[in-house]
């Protein structure tokens, strides 16, 4: 059974990474080579990711999760839906990866 106007549309992606918004634009970016890209966008290019339709593993910035870390972003995965993980600022971006398990070291 469907509702009227709700449709369902098939995707590639497998995993889902959401990154807390207002955390990242209070450490004023902090990842990356020369610490000035936002996390999502660093995990993007680090991972290789191709563009969004087509890419596996999904990286969206989302709303505040009210959790509000000190020099750190808040971030949780599909994979892991009962935990938020907590990101300090200038952490390598491949450990931020291994650690989501989007990635094998």
């Amino acid at each position: 059974m469907s509702l009227p106007g709700i449709r369902a549309v098939p995707t590639s992606a497998t995993t889902l990474v959401a990154i807390c918004k207002k955390c990242g634009k209070k450490v004023g970016g902090g990842f990356g080579e020369d610490g000035s890209k936002s996390l999502a966008k660093a995990l993007i290019k680090t991972l290789g990711l191709p563009k969004w339709k087509r890419s596996p593993i999904r990286i969206v910035e989302t709303g505040c999760m009210k959790l509000c870390p000190r020099r750190a972003v808040a971030v949780t995965t599909s994979r892991d839906p009962g935990l938020v993980y907590v990101v300090p600022q200038d952490t390598p971006v491949i450990d931020v990866a291994v650690q989501l398990g989007l990635t094998a070291i």
